[in-house]
């Protein structure tokens, strides 16, 4: 007797649904996209009972009066039924849970969701639960093995799992389905299900025909198919007595098979050719309810012939037979292979995480506390004894008698295990490339950076790689073939390099496409050893790196030439490359209860290769996993984790990590991401593209790049107080790449640094006017400990006008604590410096280089020049001369006091600290020597002790600028400036400061005696050296060279203790004093005339210095600071 089909009926808005019946099957229960639940007693129903349990409904199940659904905002809900009152949520996912079933006896539920995760929950307490991790892709269904052994899943990428319940491991996987990257694109949504009572099948709808699998031996018994399947079929279902097998196509065709004589019983057409998206037989006759994508609910009667049963039951009997004796044949063989699932297969759970789904994939455990039932294995091949025995007693049993009751006997053997509740592994995360999607779309990013993006396509129409860059002038756009199935990329300024993984015939490949090269041959390959895969791959500047299963780094050139090879301590995570440095991010262990345990190298590999880290633990957020990792476009490393935390490495503090933004709190949804593809740190930038209810975007439409803030998680931001912090560390942090830069000899924009400083020193300004109005004076001195002396001016300028008189004078103090800390820094840098330049002299072979120390002859010429011009005046006058050196200049920079020893761009060069100037535009002030002028003018008036004790500390400074990129002249114009012939003492003042921004490293070698001897006082090595020079000639007759005495004499003085270098030092200083005044007096013996004009020439010299050396012309603030230092 033919089905009979009965008019279809309106149920729920258009969208996807599914369908119910009750325990007893008297109510059909849909629900749909309106978010409804609607109980109908039959299909003439005029008025459904509806429940709304949400936004949306994805899926249903009713067992033992309990309603539960798979609603849109990401939970499992619970209803009682009929009542439908809430009755509590079962779990949550981060995205749309897309299908949920109950177990055979309802006390269990499953549920798959988008977000690759598989739950199984127990109903009575929602806190036992147990997760399932391995699929790629959203989970499109589920279905309970009557036995509540296993759980077979099919996903969106491909795969039709079968996991072991017990200890949530996957026991078998088929790739059957077509790939997609979402359960909307899915051309079926393969609602597999097991066959009633025995199991012994499941039904898989696989394309046009529906394949049934063998219970454990999991091989494929059989295909049901029939001619009238002209499209895919999405649903089965199986009748209560599992004879009878319905499935449903996307056409809205639905086919009933005999399944033990293979034969099509039924084939009923949907009257408008809608899909089927849901299928459910009635308990207890032969019903079929069925509902479309168009939310219309469809009945099928009549659909089993009753004469048929006694002739289906012999059928029934003589096919299990015929299994029966099939499976006791391999009976060992199979028992075997049982064990091995259990063994095995346990490892192979690692191997299921997957790179871009969500953070829960990474937990073994729930979030609530539960008791463990499962074994906790010592290592990845161990089993329980009793689990052996359990098992093969398990197999023989079910062989022997396939009744029900042989089912007890897993919860037995399960109770025997032992009992663990302590800290679970976490699987080890899978190797990716950065700006990567997952490998199972068939259109995908390979990788999207600052130069390009490659994509790869594999369809049935096509399978190739496009590479387009964002800068169409350094390469235009590539299309390459994809024959050898590449499926990791990196793109840089240079080159594309790809990589591929190992097959039974070919080997893992490497391959390079140098579009940069000059030459023809622009492309290379490399195969690796056998056994070997790439698994991460990345480009610097003239080089690649890969790095293999064999725990191997191999670098290579990028025109293919193989360079050094070293071991990595763990698994490869990913790696990234920013010109000579190199990021690797390997597994240092193994994590527990969800946490990733993953370690850090960066290398970098200039001439000087070096390991700044070595194997450092990389921090992420608690049960997290890593997500993207790379380097700015300023070349410092940085990296997002699955909770989208953005870390930097902050190389000022010990090459630290600190957080610099969550990108989580720009999400609007739980299931929003961003997927990172960039970061600036000038402009602070952080380049990413949102992406709904997603980890990462689809290739098509193009995704549009946003633009996020940078925001370091200090506390109190909402506070004035707060937020300022919070903008001078990001300031300072965000800039520290100009010190990296300027280490390692790159250029780089002045003015930024400039604009960098004079927005700290506002923040400062801003923080110590707030913490003035707050009465915190102790708190306004710790931040002026971070300012610059200009702006530490200001800040007692600013104190002064508050009328806070104790906090300007420790403010005064700490100026003057600080001065000195310069000075005294200041003297040793330029020993070590002068020391240095002697050192380059003598190796770069300059060896009949003159110095004043070996021309005694000239030394008493220059004295007597002295005598007769008035030049010892002139010496006597330097201390006071100098101070001028730290008054601040129109244009001058401020430089942190906290980084005095930062060097500056080689476009200022060195100055000089006797000359000057009154030109503002020079600039006068460098890093290591900066002083507050109206602090140490102030002291030089009070009273003479004050002068004294400046005029000492003057004489300890000596600004010397080391600059960033020494541009050397040519050994042409070295030796003309050398032999230049000078006539005065201003013209000589002048040529050294002209001379010095150009060549400052050989400065002191390169000066001539003359004018060395006026220009600077003699150091205590000078001095040392004079008087050792024969003892150094003594012990060494064979010196005939003056640069072999000077390197003898440097060795020799590095020896001397630091007490005897610094009275040295100190007899230095005291000696140009002494000095000056000797010849004032042999002046005074010799003429009387010669005194008065040289202090004629004295008053006119004081009325070319600056008028800031004038009372009355005193700026205001060094006024206010005067006024502020003589209230004591």
């Amino acid at each position: 007797m033919p089905a009979t089909q009965k008019p279809m009926r309106y149920g729920h808005t258009e969208g996807h649904t599914d369908v119910c019946f009750d325990d007893s099957g008297s109510c059909i229960v849909t629900c749909g996209s309106d978010g409804d639940v609607r109980i109908w007693e039959d299909l003439d129903d005029d008025d459904p009972k509806f429940i709304n349990v949400g936004e949306k409904a994805y899926s249903c199940a009713l067992k033992n009066g309990k309603l539960v659904t798979a609603v849109s905002n990401n939970t499992i809900q619970v209803h009682t039924f009929p009542e439908g009152v809430p009755d509590g949520i079962l779990t949550r996912f981060t995205t749309n849970a897309n299908h949920v079933v109950f177990n055979g006896n309802g006390a269990k539920i499953a549920a798959g969701s988008s977000d690759f995760i598989v739950k199984v929950v127990d109903v009575m307490d929602s806190s036992q639960q147990k997760t399932f991790r391995g699929h790629d892709a959203p989970v499109l269904s589920l279905s309970f093995d009557p036995k509540d052994i296993f759980l077979a899943s099919a996903s969106c990428d491909g795969s039709v799992r079968v996991w072991q319940i017990s200890d949530q491991t996957c026991a078998i996987s088929w790739p059957l389905l077509q790939k997609c990257n979402d359960v909307i694109n899915a051309k079926s949504i393969c609602r597999l299900s097991w066959q009633p009572k025995s199991g012994k099948l499941l039904a898989v709808p696989v394309e046009k025909s529906v394949k049934l699998y063998r219970r454990e031996t999991w091989s494929n018994q059989f295909d049901l198919s029939d001619n009238s399947i002209s499209q895919t079929l999405s649903v089965v279902t199986w009748s209560p007595c599992g004879r009878y097998l319905a499935a449903g196509s996307v056409n809205g065709l639905i086919v009933v098979w005999n399944v033990e004589t293979k034969d099509c019983m039924e084939r009923v057409k949907h009257e408008k050719g809608y899909a089927i998206c849901g299928l459910a037989w009635h308990p207890t006759c032969g019903q079929i309810a069925y509902t479309d994508a168009e939310g219309n609910l469809g009945l099928l009667e009549n659909v089993c012939d009753p004469s048929g049963e006694k002739s289906n039951n012999k059928v029934s009997r003589r096919m299990e037979k015929d299994y029966n004796d099939l499976f006791e044949g391999d009976d060992m063989s199979n028992a075997g292979d049982f064990l091995n699932d259990n063994a095995v297969e346990t490892p192979s759970f690692s191997k299921g995480i997957i790179n871009d789904e969500d953070e829960d994939d990474l937990m073994l455990a729930s979030r609530h506390p539960r008791q463990r039932s499962h074994i906790f294995e010592d290592d990845e091949n161990s089993v329980d004894v009793t689990l052996l025995k359990t098992g093969s007693g398990l197999l023989k049993e079910e062989e022997e008698d396939d009744q029900a009751s042989s089912i007890h006997n897993l919860p037995l053997g399960m109770s025997q295990r032992p009992f663990y509740n302590g800290p679970v592994p976490t699987p080890r995360q899978k190797p990716f490339q950065s700006g990567s999607t997952p490998l199972h779309l068939t259109h995908r990013f390979m990788v999207w950076n600052s130069i390009g993006i490659i994509r790869c396509y594999n369809d049935e129409q096509d399978n190739a790689i496009d590479v387009e860059f964002h800068d169409s002038s350094l390469h235009h756009a590539t299309h390459l073939s994809n024959t050898l199935n590449y499926t990791a990329a990196d793109l840089s300024h240079e080159a594309v390099l790809l990589a591929c993984e190992s097959t039974d015939e070919l080997a893992s490949k490497l391959y390079c496409l140098h579009f940069s090269s000059w030459d023809s041959s622009k492309e290379w390959i490399v195969d690796m050893p056998p056994n070997e895969d790439v698994e991460a791959i990345c480009l610097g500047q003239g080089w690649a790196a890969a790095a293999t299963s064999a725990l191997l780094l191999r670098f290579l050139t990028i025109g293919g030439v193989q360079k050094e090879v070293f071991s990595l301590p763990g698994p490869v995570v990913s790696m990234a490359g920013h010109g000579e440095q190199l990021f690797i991010v390997y597994h240092r262990g193994t994590g527990f209860d969800g946490d990733q345990c993953l370690g850090v190298q960066l290398l970098e590999l200039g001439k000087k290769k070096k390991q700044i880290l070595h194997g450092n633990p990389l921090p992420l957020t608690r049960k997290s996993y890593l997500t993207w990792v790379g380097f700015s476009a300023e070349g410092t490393p940085c990296y997002v984790d699955s909770e989208g935390i953005v870390r930097m490495l902050n190389r000022a503090l010990g090459n630290t990590w600190t957080p610099v933004c969550n990108t989580r709190e720009h999400c609007k949804g739980k299931s929003d991401h961003y997927w990172v593809v960039g970061i600036h740190e000038n402009p602070q930038q952080l380049r990413c593209i949102p992406c709904k209810g997603s980890r990462f975007p689809p290739t098509l439409p193009r995704p549009a790049v946003a633009v996020l803030p940078f925001k370091l998680p200090y506390c109190q931001t909402a506070t004035e107080k707060g937020q300022m912090e919070e903008q001078f560390w990001r300031s300072v942090m965000f800039h520290n790449h100009l010190d990296y830069l300027a280490k390692n000899g790159y250029e780089y924009e002045e003015n930024t640094k400039n604009q960098a400083i004079k927005e700290q020193q506002e923040l400062l300004m801003k923080m110590l006017a707030l913490s003035c109005k707050l009465e915190r004076e102790f708190r306004c001195v710790e931040l002026a400990a971070l300012m610059t002396q200009n702006a530490m001016n200001l800040a007692i300028k600013y104190a002064s006008r508050s009328r806070r008189l104790i906090l300007a004078q420790r403010l005064s103090e700490l100026a003057v604590e600080k001065a000195a800390e310069l000075a005294e820094t200041q003297e040793e840098e330029e020993v070590e410096e002068e020391e240095e330049d002697f050192r380059k002299k003598l190796n770069a072979g300059y060896s009949n280089t003159a110095t004043e120390w070996s021309q005694p002859r000239l030394r008493s010429q220059v004295e007597d020049d002295a005598e007769h011009s008035g030049e010892a005046d002139e010496i006597e006058e330097k201390p006071e001369i100098r101070q001028n050196s730290f008054s601040k200049n129109a244009n001058s920079c401020d430089v942190p006091a906290i980084k005095s020893g930062t060097a500056i761009s080689s476009t200022q060069g060195r100055i000089n600290p006797f000359k000057v100037s009154t030109n503002s535009k020079e600039p006068a002030i460098s890093v290591n020597s900066t002083r507050s002028t109206s602090i140490l003018d102030n002291m030089n008036k009070s009273s003479k002790k004050s002068t004294g004790l400046n005029r000492t500390t003057n004489n300890e400074t000596s600004p010397v600028i080391k600059p960033l990129i020494p541009k050397p002249k040519s050994k042409q114009a070295s030796a003309a400036s050398y032999f230049q012939k000078r006539t005065s003492q201003v013209d000589k003042t002048e040529e050294i400061k002209e001379e010095n921004p150009k060549n400052s490293s050989s400065e002191s070698p390169a000066m001539s005696p003359q004018n060395t001897e006026n220009q600077r006082p003699k150091t205590g090595f000078q001095m040392w050296l004079e008087e050792n020079r024969n003892n150094i000639l003594t012990d060494n007759p064979d010196f005939s060279d003056e640069a072999d005495i000077i390197k003898e004499g440097m060795i020799r003085f590095r020896v001397l203790s630091p007490e005897e270098r610094k009275a040295w030092t100190d007899k230095a200083k005291g000696g140009t004093a002494s000095d000056g005044a000797e010849a004032k007096k042999r002046k005074r013996l010799v003429n009387e005339n010669n005194e008065t004009e040289n202090q004629k020439e004295k008053e006119k010299e004081n009325l070319n210095l600056p008028k800031k050396r004038k009372p009355l012309d005193l700026p205001a603030n060094q006024k206010l600071s005067a006024f502020a230092f003589k209230q004591e």
